[in-house]
């Protein structure tokens, strides 16, 4: 039997017929979309429920009801679901980059953010009474504040936070915790340019109206050139009291809120707070330099530019804090800069003082030994000076000391307190040269006197006005114990040589011993030489001024002591049997005692006589309720102060 070809077999209906193949085994999925699928179906909801673009929202003109702070405990689920998602995206993405669940989720992520970007915008315009540097400096100190909310904590766990912060944590407090909740969360999912835009932008308009209102501009060179003194010194006061607002409550602040709000991370908030406060701060640090470089230059405005040295030295430690990323270093060095053009003004202008002391040379001689002008401008504003003693030390520490060859003078002239609570040395040498200098100056115009009496008196009433000045002000402090001693001794000589000069022919009329038994004749022309002398006496120093209470007073108890008693007693010995007849009574003894005491007490006040002054009015009894002129003149501090220089100082110390 023949065989059947394989071709027949294999192409037989059976054999042809291929053979069914089995069902694929359905694929699992994995890990990570496993956790996709879980986050999207518990965040999605949520997300969706506050979203701007969700209906009923979308499609009536309704207020959105706020997640913080109206629904709390809601907006912290909201916040966790947002969390999660931005973490099951992190895991899909390290595993299956190319999974289309990734897009579905950046579309969640995208509406939460406009959620989070709405309510954070929200926090920001709508508690800017909580938000204010004011109560946020009042209610923490720099990052003090700590996280009431944990991103990470379940809803019981921010229950119980909530409680907490209503607890023991002020409206201010609360709000800050709530925009510390969303930036973090918006930093975490990779949007902190949108949450640091809107902090930005909200919170320097915070810091530009504060600026507005404390009175802070920013002005051209040009315009600071032109002010007028009483313009600018107004500005002046105005920046003076915005620095310590500024320093201690609205940077202060806004440091406190940007280091709390961006916790999470240093550089961002770093950066936000540099670019709100810069603008401000720059303006605010760079005024003084503006008007140092820029006004003219003047010793009394000194005063004003020692004021604002002292109110950014004074605040140098919250400025360096407040200010010490490397982000914000130019407001630093701004500070610095303003401090050291101050200092140089300083210097420039205490050495423009210097000069006119030196150079002042008016040849007219003050009236009646007055105190000079010289005397009172320089007093005044030394003593003004001396309040500045510490920013002083700091500016002239570097400076020279007084020239070497008056080191010897001065060391005799005053004595320099060696503790530990005195200005630096650097300082008080520098006083004690300029008040020796004026005292130079001093002795110098007392000889522009004729009369030596004027010239002790004119160097009694200025030496005494420079104690004073030193007695009453910090100066007392600077130049030493010793000072005031030394001065009064010198006043107590000048006085006594005024009195001797002025008054010695007076005492001199009169006998040594007043009891002694006299002829009616001699006693006569005793008489008559004591009318002489004390007329002459009276009548040229009735014009005289001794402004200083204390010193007239002192002057006038010494003559009185010198004079009288002498004169009562002869006058009381000597008047009956000399006068002989009442109608000779005016042409010999023309002055009682009583007359002679109303005579010196009606001194120094700078009462001008009447010339030759007639017998009957000198006896007369001086009027107790005569108007009496007080020296009460006030001299401005900037002017008269140039003129020209002077040799060697010739009072002798």
């Amino acid at each position: 039997m023949p065989r059947k070809p394989m071709r027949t077999v294999f192409s037989s209906p059976t054999a042809s017929k291929p053979s069914a193949s089995p069902s694929p085994t359905p694929t699992r999925p994995s890990f990570s979309e496993s956790v996709m699928d879980r986050t999207l179906e518990l965040a999605g909801p949520v997300i969706a429920k506050w979203s701007p673009d969700t209906a009923p929202f979308a499609s009536a003109r309704v207020v959105v009801t706020s997640l913080f702070p109206d629904n709390r405990g809601e907006a912290k689920h909201l916040i966790k679901c947002v969390n999660n998602l931005q973490k099951a995206m992190h895991l899909l993405l390290t595993e299956n980059p190319t999974s289309p669940k990734l897009a579905s989720a950046q579309n969640l992520m995208q509406t939460a953010m406009k959620t989070l970007q709405r309510e954070f915008y929200q926090l920001l315009s709508m508690n800017r009474a909580y938000l204010d540097p004011e109560s946020v400096s009042s209610c923490s100190t720099r990052t003090s504040i700590h996280s009431t909310s944990d991103s990470d904590s379940d809803s019981d766990d921010d229950d119980e936070a909530a409680d907490s912060i209503v607890q023991v944590e002020d409206a201010s407090s609360l709000v800050m915790a709530d925009l510390r909740l969303i930036a973090e969360c918006m930093i975490s999912s990779g949007y902190a340019k949108e949450c640091v835009k809107i902090y930005n932008i909200i919170r320097k308009s915070i810091i530009d109206e504060g600026m507005y209102r404390l009175g802070v501009e920013k002005f051209s060179s040009s315009s600071i050139h032109n002010m007028d003194w009483e313009v600018l010194d107004d500005r002046i006061k105005k920046w003076l009291d915005a620095v310590k607002v500024s320093v201690k409550t609205l940077f202060n602040g806004e440091r406190i809120l940007s280091d709390h709000v961006f916790a999470a991370s240093e550089s961002i908030r770093e950066s936000c707070f540099t670019e709100i406060s810069r603008e401000g701060a720059m303006i605010l640090f760079g005024f003084p330099e503006s008007v140092v470089r820029n006004s003219k230059k003047s010793p009394a405005k000194a005063i004003r530019v020692l004021d604002m040295y002292t109110a950014i030295a004074t605040h140098w430690p919250d400025i360096k804090s407040i200010f010490s990323s490397e982000s914000s270093s130019t407001v630093r060095s701004q500070a610095i800069t303003s401090l050291i053009k101050m200092g140089q003004y300083v210097r420039t202008a205490l050495a423009e003082f210097e000069s006119a002391i030196l150079k002042e040379r008016s040849k007219s001689s003050v009236a009646g030994g007055a105190v000079h002008h010289l005397t009172i401008d320089s007093m005044n504003y030394l003593s003004l000076l001396a309040d500045y003693s510490n920013p002083l030390s700091d500016i002239l520490a570097d400076s020279p000391p007084p020239p070497a060859s008056t080191s010897t003078l001065l060391e005799s002239y005053s004595s320099l307190s060696d503790s530990g609570e005195s200005p630096a040395p650097t300082i008080s040498l520098r006083f004690a040269w300029l008040i020796l200098l004026l005292l130079a100056k001093l002795d110098g115009k007392a000889k522009l006197y004729k009369d030596a009496s004027l010239s002790y008196l004119f160097l009694a009433n200025n030496f005494q006005y420079v104690i004073t000045k030193v007695r009453t002000s910090n100066l007392k402090n600077l130049l030493g114990d010793d000072w005031l001693p030394k001065q009064e001794v010198k006043v107590r000589q000048f006085a006594a040589n005024y009195q001797r000069l002025a008054w010695g022919h007076v005492i001199e009329s009169l006998p040594e011993v007043p009891a002694i038994s006299l002829t009616p004749e001699e006693a006569r022309e005793c008489f008559k030489r004591f009318n002489a002398s004390f007329e002459q006496a009276h009548d040229k120093q009735s014009a005289c001024v001794i402004p200083d209470s204390k010193l007239r007073d002192d002057i006038k108890v010494d003559l009185s002591r010198r004079i009288l008693p002498v004169y009562r007693e002869f006058y009381n010995k000597h008047e009956a049997v000399t006068v002989g007849s009442e109608r000779n009574l005016g042409s010999i003894v023309r002055f009682s005692p009583e007359d002679v005491g109303h005579c010196l007490s009606d001194l120094f006040f700078g009462n001008v006589g009447s010339g030759s002054s007639s017998s009957s009015s000198l006896r007369s009894p001086p009027s107790h309720t005569r108007s009496k002129k007080f020296y009460t003149s006030f001299v401005g501090l900037t002017t008269r102060y140039a003129l020209s220089f002077f040799g060697s100082p010739t009072i002798k110390f």
